[in-house]
């Protein structure tokens, strides 16, 4: 029997993949989309952005609650429980549902899902080795959006049991008395926040100095200080040497970055967020001579096709931010360069979310990179403390800082922290893809009582000067 032909394969059905068979399909393409799961949507919708989210929203709810929060605005909800298998229960309804929602979306788009594990054979056919549709498939185009996956420690393997992943962490199904987390970044922070709330103890482990590296360094500090405040310790400096596993605990020996000094950790769970590598394995890349670079993502032209003609790849695999909306992104543009149609994705304008309460957001340069680069720049910092709506709310830690050149007034970069400031950073991001000034948005009009308003008023300090400090 000859094998089927299409147009385009897709090889990974995360938010890049999935996002590129849709757009292909609707200009005109025959789609196929390979994924070993039997659900759609890769990491990020089944054990990553979504199920985290979820719980996220679920923990505060909770937390605000237990700390009478609710109380002393008047509301009384007496006494607070928690069943942890009821909130997992949600979070994966949630997934469940969304999963379902992209099937839908195939369906509607003629899009083919198939389910295995994929390997290029050559740059016209993929063979699928394993799952339901075992077998081989011809494309004209193949494009691998295969995401990426946790890195380990060689001293602490993961077993998802006392040492877990982002993956193992969203799925203990008791609450840790205390819980370590490796890696003080986006993911590690997101997830110790959740038990945190729930009433684990949680202390964060980094080798470097400070939190959320490549963050602008002002807006990391005032953080930290944030988190401290909410219950969480910080153990920065400092590397994990070696960890004893026993039955009921893990004791994990650090090791101080600058004296070299030892000391011990003991603890219920840890947690291993120290970033994430390209997931490329039993692709057969080696095999096809598609080269890599030194941090193993695969490389790709501005056309996002890799040296061997008609493969392609997106998101993770390639350079550039590990982040889902920046994956959606580079599939749109590769599917739609390949159809004829101009197509492009600005690194430097990505937005960058930490989704804890309150928010972190932030894109374009920090003040730092501004430094490095010898750039004058004009600073604009404004709190939310004198903000009415957040006064209102109750939701005053954090500001908004805004970075302008200081000759041409030009945003070059936004930095937030603050009760959703993942939202309130579109009004920059969409200022700053069309070249937006400081003045722009200061002489925008915006509503009140609004968050967005800080916005406004940080763009004033650079200009003649807020309004309400």
């Amino acid at each position: 029997m000859a094998a089927q032909k299409y147009d385009l394969i897709v090889i990974g059905a995360g938010p890049g993949g999935y996002v590129a068979a849709i757009r292909a399909a609707q200009l005109g393409m025959k789609v196929a989309c390979v994924e070993k799961r039997s659900a759609l949507g890769g990491t990020c919708l089944n054990v990553g952005c979504i199920p985290s989210k979820a719980l996220l929203n679920t923990s505060e709810k909770y937390a605000e609650a237990k700390q009478k929060h609710l109380s002393n605005l008047g509301i009384d909800v007496g006494q607070v429980t928690l069943d942890l298998k009821k909130m997992l229960k949600h979070k994966s309804d949630i997934v469940s549902g969304l999963t379902t929602g992209i099937s839908q979306l195939f369906a509607k788009n003629k899009v083919t899902h198939l389910i295995g594990s994929a390997q290029i054979i050559s740059s016209g056919v993929v063979n699928i080795v394993d799952g339901r549709d075992k077998g081989e498939f011809k494309a004209d185009k193949i494009l691998i959006a295969t995401g990426s996956e946790p890195m380990s420690l060689p001293s602490m393997p993961i077993d998802e049991k006392q040492i877990v992943s982002s993956t193992g962490a969203l799925e203990l199904s008791e609450l840790p008395k205390k819980l370590v987390v490796i890696g003080a970044g986006y993911i590690g922070l997101e997830m110790g926040t959740v038990w945190s709330r729930l009433g684990a103890e949680v202390e964060v482990v980094d080798f470097l100095p400070r939190i959320l590296p490549g963050m602008d360094f002002e807006i990391a500090s005032k953080f930290k200080n944030i988190m401290e405040k909410q219950g969480i310790k910080f153990n920065l400096g400092k590397g994990v040497k070696d960890a004893k596993l026993s039955k009921e605990s893990v004791s994990l020996t650090l090791q101080d970055s600058k004296t070299q000094k030892e000391s011990e950790l003991i603890c219920n769970i840890v947690l291993i967020a120290i970033g994430r590598k390209p997931y490329v394995e039993g692709l057969g890349l080696d095999r096809l001579g598609i080269e890599l670079t030194e941090k193993g993502q695969i490389m790709v032209d501005h056309n996002f096709q890799t040296n061997v003609a008609g493969i392609y790849g997106i998101g993770d695999v390639i350079e550039g931010p590990m982040l889902a909306h920046k994956a959606e992104e580079d599939g749109v543009a590769a599917v739609e360069i390949m159809a004829g149609h101009a197509g492009h994705v600005d690194y430097s304008l990505v937005p960058g979310i930490v989704y804890t309460a309150p928010e972190v957001a932030t894109i374009g340069l920090t003040e730092e990179q501004l430094k490095d680069k010898g750039v004058s720049y004009k600073k604009g910092v404004f709190p939310f403390l004198a903000n009415s709506r957040a006064r209102a709310t109750g939701h005053t830690d954090g500001m908004v800082k805004l970075l302008a050149d200081k000759k041409t007034d030009k945003l070059l970069g936004a930095h937030i922290i603050g009760y959703e400031a993942g939202t309130m950073i579109h009004e920059i991001a969409v200022g700053m893809s069309f070249g937006s000034s400081a003045e722009d948005i200061a002489r925008t009009c915006h509503g009140h009582p609004t968050m967005n308003e800080a916005v406004k008023e940080a763009a004033l300090v650079i200009g003649t000067g807020a309004i309400h400090i």
